[in-house]
Parts: structure tokens; sequence; C-alpha cells
């Protein structure tokens, strides 16, 4: 891999290789396991044009770890705010020397023309584009799931929640098509495109439904920030339908694995008590995409040297 621009065009090889990486990768820089030189010398630049908290900070203590020099950008204290263009101030911070570019941005295919753009040299990471992809954060998921169930292929994953908004769920869903296992979105059918079909997975729209199938359950945050209004009745009603409560985890799989892409709102995809519960790997998840993202920087900065 040059870059990591979303998993769609990776194979099922490429997928393994990184999730086969960040095995070596768990645990560097924290209590006596030592950080690492792979990224010496090399410089990585997170240029961020959304909010973030978990992936930003996430890839700044990544590189760091791996004992790389970082520079966080944020369009509120740059020139962005006096009319440069997204091209024009990554090809300044470009001119500065750096190795890797791990960009977030709302426009889906931002990274794709940050790629085309820069020099052969650096490496593009997408840290999510709009709708469409968010790479690392369905690395992750798969690693967890791998961790925790020892294997992808022949699982049922139930992605519920918004699917229509998510760059998680199409992330997801390329890398667990591609690994083998069977992937169920599940929604309100205001918040699940018909067309998601095409992509290989099972439309539903009632969880109570599916919940017994399901060997992991990834429940996907409500994007009110990216909705129209009126795309469900009442947030009421859509915990009603699609949250998980104590009442839900008795009717699922005893074993059944509980994911959730950070920010969660706490009582209307998941309540509490599951959520901190021990079929949980929510925290573990921030856990792995520190492993991941080192994984991913290791492999692209490192490549053809």
């Amino acid at each position: 891999m040059k870059h990591l621009l979303g998993l769609e065009e990776l194979s099922a090889a490429e997928i393994t290789r990184v999730l086969d990486a960040a095995e070596g990768f768990v645990g560097v820089g924290v209590g006596d396991v030592p950080k690492r030189d792979d990224l010496k010398g090399k410089v990585v630049v997170n240029l961020f044009y959304e909010p973030s908290t978990r992936t930003r900070v996430s890839f700044g203590l990544a590189a760091r770890r791996l004992g790389a020099d970082t520079l966080d950008f944020t369009p509120g204290g740059s020139s962005t705010a006096k009319g440069e263009t997204f091209i024009d101030t990554a090809r300044n911070i470009e001119a500065m020397g750096v190795d890797a570019v791990v960009v977030r941005h709302s426009s889906p295919g931002a990274p794709h023309v940050l790629a085309k753009h820069l020099r052969p040299h650096i490496r593009v990471v997408n840290a999510g584009d709009g709708a469409h992809e968010h790479p690392t954060q369905g690395l992750l998921d798969i690693f967890s799931i791998r961790q925790r169930k020892g294997r992808v292929a022949g699982l049922t994953v139930g992605l519920v929640g918004d699917i229509a908004h998510s760059r998680v769920a199409r992330s997801n869903i390329h890398g667990l098509i591609k690994l083998g296992a069977k992937v169920i979105v599940c929604g309100p059918t205001t918040l699940v495109p018909p067309e998601v079909a095409r992509l290989g997975v099972e439309v539903a729209h009632d969880l109570d439904a599916i919940l017994p199938r399901c060997d992991v359950l990834n429940l996907l945050r409500v994007q009110f920030e990216r909705q129209r209004s009126g795309l469900f009745p009442s947030i009421r009603e859509y915990r009603l339908l699609f949250g998980v409560d104590g009442d839900r985890m008795r009717r699922a799989k005893p074993d059944v694995l509980l994911l959730a892409p950070g920010p969660i709102n706490r009582g209307v995809e998941i309540t509490p008590e599951v959520a901190d519960g021990p079929s949980s790997a929510i925290l573990d998840q921030v856990t792995n995409g520190l492993a991941v993202r080192m994984a991913v920087l290791s492999l692209l900065c490192r490549a053809g040297q």
C-alpha cells in the first residue's frame, strides 16, 4: 500500500496484513513496553477539517510512539479562514518536509484528491471523508472482532443505526465481507438507503428479528449533525425500536459482542449498563485503534525503504 484511502480498494490479503501487523503493536509505549523507532526522523501531519477526539489523538499518539514528529492542524487557527484552499494548505505543509498526511474532511474523496496532488513520496491516510469511508475505524472494529472472537469468517455482524450518514458502516461492510463475514444493516427505513444492498449486505428494519442471529452488533451513532429534520419521529421512538438495553441483551446470543464507534449517545443507541457491561468492547476499540494506526503508519511510511 502506498496510501490508505479506503477499504473498498484493498484486497482481503492487504486487510489481513494490516490486522496481523497491528498484533505486534498492542501495548507499545504503555507501562514497561518501550516505544519503537519505526518512524524515527519522519514527520506526520494531522490535517483535520472536522472535529475529532479519538481519531486525532490516536493518530498523534501512534506516530509519537513510533518515534515520529507530529504536527496538528485545525482550520480555525489557520489561513483557511483567510480563503486558502484545501490543496494550497496541504502543499504548503508539504513544502515543510513532511512524510505522511492524515486527513479528515467533510467532502467525500478529499484524501484521494490529496494523494493525486502531493509529491509521490508522501503517504496519505484517510481519517474520514464525508459519508464515504473511515478505513482505520473499520480496521480497528474488525481487529476487535478478531481479537474477541478469534476469527471473522463465518460470523454474522449487525450494523445498527444511521447507515445513510455513516462512513464507518461503509468501511466495515467492505472489510467484513472481504474477510468472509455476513453483514446485516438495520435501522429505520429513512436511515438505510436501499442501494446499500448492492454492497452485498442483508437489509433489515426490525432489530428484534435479526438480534438472535448476530454474533456481533456494531451500534452506529445517530448523526444528528448530518441529518435533515424528520428522518424519524423522535429520539424516544428510535430508542424503543433500535436502542440496545438490558432486555434486548437477554434476547441476543449469550456471547454477543457489542461495538460502538465513539462518541456514543448514551440512552439512545445503547444504555449505560450495556455500554459498560461485559459484552461491550467499546474501550477495547479505542485501545486497539492505537495498535491499528501504528501498524498503518509503519507499513505505509516504511514501504519502499
